[in-house]
């Protein structure tokens, strides 16, 4: 859930300031990028340098550095950069001042600069959590859209028992990635996605084939996947290789395998995109031997492959179903045509006129038709782009 994103960790003056160490420990293994914000009174209970070592990056405190060659630590510029900010330990004279806005060191100013959440994980003896001005602060600040990471019960710093004590680092984690999670649009949403080419075989060596790369196809399981969905990819012939842990992938080379692994995966599926190209014909007879030259293979007998996306149209029931659709000539139309036909709810049309569409390339340039006739066009973009726009769409659609 936190692989690639930025995290800022503000530190503040409490004793279980040590533990924030585990802390960023716990989001670099994940894959984040972390950058620490120390108060000045903080270094009294952990050092720069450890969180600069474990975290891979400066610490910042000051809001300048280097009295002989001074720098600006840009607080806005710092809050723009994080993806999210957990402020852990916060202690009760850090939380009084998120409320009223103090602005007197680096971390506070950069506080009020963020964009996005802010986590707090309050650290305090038992008597100081429990007082009535540290209760009202855990409202005003979840008012203002912070989200609190509740202190745990236990043994405190002054001997007493009870709540007060900062959460463990690996509950702090786990809470931000379930946070996260059950935030994603698509959390507990099944989709199932084709990509690729099939290979039909003539004989142990020829096969027919198309130019499909795969990449377009791909590109939409990993947005998928980024937005919270539990995505069966299966995927024809192709160098691609998407790594995601929601993504669970079955490699197939036939349509008939393709059509197949459909089939188990279909009927539990809320979301279907099939951006695979299909052959839609496959040699009547598959020859056990290299056929040879001299063999004279002059003609090849071919058979209809079955229609996986007009199968699915025809025993869809809740499922969100969407096609492509690659033309070269007359495209709206036979777009339109085939969302009908196939009884499709969104349907993406390409068209090999346009230079740096379609198969193969990187880019790629889309009209969306929706079952109610709505049409949006996109420019070229990144397949990753076009990929986000196919998403956004689905996602606007099922809210209508």
């Amino acid at each position: 859930m936190v692989s690639g994103k930025n995290i800022l960790i503000g530190i503040t003056g409490g004793i279980a300031a040590y533990k924030t160490a585990h802390l960023v420990r716990e989001f670099v293994k994940a894959g984040a990028h972390v950058k620490c914000i120390q108060t000045p009174a903080s270094k009294s209970f952990i050092t720069p340098l450890t969180l600069s070592t474990l975290s891979n990056n400066e610490v910042f405190s000051e809001f300048t550095t280097d009295e002989e060659n001074p720098r600006w630590n840009d607080h806005v510029s710092l809050g723009l950069w994080a993806d999210l900010f957990v402020i852990a330990p916060a202690t009760a004279n850090t939380l009084a001042k998120m409320c009223q806005g103090i602005c007197d060191n680096l971390l506070m100013a950069t506080y009020l600069s963020a964009k996005c959440p802010v986590y707090f994980v309050p650290a305090m003896d038992l008597d100081m959590y429990k007082h009535p001005s540290t209760k009202d602060n855990f409202l005003k600040l979840s008012s203002y859209g912070n989200i609190i990471i509740p202190a745990e019960h236990g043994e405190l710093a002054s001997g007493l028992v009870g709540e007060g004590r900062m959460a463990e680092p690996a509950q702090i984690y786990q809470f931000v990635c379930k946070d996260l999670r059950d935030k994603l649009p698509l959390y507990n949403t099944k989709v199932l996605v084709t990509a690729g080419p099939t290979y039909e075989s003539i004989d142990p060596v020829r096969f027919i084939g198309n130019r499909s790369s795969g990449k377009m196809g791909c590109e939409l399981a990993l947005n998928f996947a980024n937005q919270g969905a539990d995505v069966q990819l299966i995927l024809g012939p192709s160098a691609q290789n998407p790594v995601h842990h929601n993504i669970s992938i079955c490699r197939v080379e036939s349509a008939k395998e393709m059509f197949d692994a459909c089939m188990s995966h279909f009927t539990i599926s809320d979301i279907v995109v099939a951006a695979a190209a299909v052959s839609d014909y496959s040699p009547a007879s598959i020859h056990s031997d290299k056929l040879k030259k001299t063999e004279g293979l002059t003609h090849i007998e071919l058979q209809q492959t079955k229609d996986i996306l007009a199968h699915m149209g025809t025993i869809k029931k809740h499922q969100f179903l969407v096609g492509f659709a690659l033309e070269t000539t007359n495209e709206v139309e036979n777009a339109r045509s085939k969302l009908k036909r196939k009884n499709l709810d969104l349907i993406v049309l390409n068209s090999l006129n346009d230079k740096g569409a379609g198969f193969e390339f990187d880019t790629n340039k889309i009209t969306l038709i929706t079952k109610g006739n709505k049409m949006l066009s996109f420019e070229l973009k990144s397949k990753q782009e076009v990929a986000e726009d196919i998403v956004n769409t689905i996602l606007s659609e099922i809210d209508a």
